[in-house]
């Protein structure tokens, strides 16, 4: 045995950008030039790398071209959610909702929610304020677009075997208390999952996810 002096760390880089939900560990580095002659592209993210949490079909894109895009062909339903307790789970919601490329997100009641949890995928994802239950009933009516609600009370059908239209909003309360009764009374549907263990109701934004693939399922074509 030697007496070698111990081997010590790297020091970690120091021109590396701050973590940000926006940055992640994948991503591309800066574009070799000549730069591709495309209006949709962002010079920044050219010159710079694109790191943030989109698809490799969009990496070089501006936010504003990726919306252009997304919004030729977003899918037939909504999602609104409940907001009097600004509820965690919302940005959560918000993120499925770009995953599955809903129409718009509504937030019924508090017009602030916690954007933590969307992981800045409310970016790209067009979301509408409505100051109460009965004001987004009126809208959805005005627009022709049937109200099912999504809660494991008592009246509901089951998801799994029930006809879901192919233009919707569906409409999720908040953890724990689940949708308010004028809510559901207001609906068109009323919708519930299929559990099978013991606890009463699975987390609001887990449900929200699977309500958006059983849409996915029965209406939409498969994914590119």
């Amino acid at each position: 045995m030697t007496d070698e002096p111990a081997p010590t760390e790297s020091p970690a880089p120091t021109d590396l950008p701050a973590p940000t939900h926006e940055r992640t560990t994948h991503g591309v580095g800066p574009h070799p030039r000549p730069w591709p002659d495309d209006p949709r592209l962002d010079p920044e993210l050219l010159e710079h790398g694109d790191t943030r949490n989109v698809v490799d079909h969009y990496r070089y894109w501006s936010m504003e071209a990726i919306v252009a895009d997304l919004d030729t062909r977003r899918h037939g339903f909504d999602v609104a959610i409940e907001n009097w307790q600004h509820d965690l789970n919302i940005g959560s919601i918000v993120r499925s909702a770009n995953a599955f490329l809903a129409g718009t997100v509504h937030i019924i009641g508090r017009r602030r929610w916690n954007r933590r949890g969307a992981m800045v995928t409310d970016r790209y994802q067009h979301v509408r304020n409505h100051p109460d239950v009965a004001s987004f009933l009126a809208a959805m009516r005005d627009e022709g677009r049937p109200v099912i609600a999504i809660d494991n009370t008592p009246g509901a059908a089951m998801l799994e075997t029930a006809e879901v239209p192919e233009r919707c909003v569906f409409l999720f309360g908040q953890e724990g208390p689940g949708l308010t009764d004028e809510a559901v009374a207001g609906a068109d549907g009323h919708l519930e999952i299929a559990q099978y263990g013991s606890t009463r109701s699975i987390n609001a934004s887990a449900a929200a996810a699977i309500v958006m693939h059983a849409w996915i399922v029965r209406h939409a074509a498969p994914a590119r």
